[in-house]
């Protein structure tokens, strides 16, 4: 009977209710669900922030590779706000870490307390000095920082649970401090004629405890031991689309770190 209903439906049996009845038939087997994949931010804008186009990449390619994204952000005041476009303190302004986040989530966005591993197959942090300002003290304190508790514990749950963690630009110094014993990359160790010029923090990294590994902006370094993903992004000087590319390496080696 089934059939004969099928042939006097004829083409309208895949549209409308009875697209389940497609070419793949009634035993059609649903899309696995992607990995569950936390964001975490540190505000907006790269100066006092999360660097935007850092999130945005990140967002991009763990569209791209299917995951199910949730962002977080701690709910704390910001070290201070930056006027970008005079790069300068704004003495008299105050923001929210968690509020400036929400500009880059479009307003879907979960307290940092609220994270678990348990409920998610890994972990990404962008750069910006937000993650050196708001996130840790390193902005300030270098090698003898501080990290935001919720931060140390996001990462110390991941770690345990031997879940992927994926950093960029300068978010793997939180890593370094709060790790056993990671091999992270912030690019190269020398500034070579100003494109790196943040290389200083490579030494740093490895007065934290840490192992620095040399890499090109385009390139990811993967501590397989400890499932820790990182790529230098912003902290070299050069054309926008080889960070982008440099992040989507960082994030598929991410996803393939979930086995999903």
């Amino acid at each position: 009977m089934l059939q004969a209903a099928v042939r006097a439906l004829g083409p309208r049996v895949l549209v409308g209710p009875f697209c389940a009845l497609g070419p793949r038939g009634l035993h059609s087997t649903p899309r696995s669900p992607g990995p569950r994949v936390a964001v975490v931010l540190s505000g907006c804008g790269v100066f006092d922030g999360t660097e935007i186009h850092e999130a945005s990449a990140i967002l991009v390619h763990l569209s791209r590779g299917g995951a199910d994204v949730e962002i977080y952000a701690p709910d704390i005041p910001q070290m201070h706000v930056i006027d970008h476009g005079k790069g300068q303190p704004a003495e008299t302004e105050t923001r929210n870490v968690l509020a400036e986040s929400a500009r880059i989530a479009r307003g879907k966005i979960t307290d940092l307390a609220q994270l678990q591993a348990n409920n998610h197959d890994a972990v990404i942090f962008p750069g910006g000095f937000g993650a050196a300002k708001n996130l840790s003290t390193f902005a300030v304190d270098g090698a003898d920082c501080t990290v935001n508790k919720e931060v140390e514990r996001v990462l110390q749950e991941f770690h345990k649970a031997a879940k992927p963690i994926g950093l960029c630009c300068i978010a793997p110094v939180l890593a370094a401090k709060v790790l056993p014993d990671p091999e992270v990359t912030v690019g190269q160790e020398e500034d070579k004629g100003g494109k790196w010029p943040y290389a200083g923090t490579a030494q740093a990294i490895n007065a934290l405890g840490a192992k620095h590994c040399a890499t090109e902006v385009h390139e990811v370094h993967v501590d397989k031991k400890n499932k820790v993903v990182t790529t230098p992004a912003f902290m070299c000087e050069t054309d926008l689309h080889h960070i982008f590319d440099g992040i989507g390496a960082m994030v598929k080696s991410v996803l393939k770190l979930t086995g999903k």
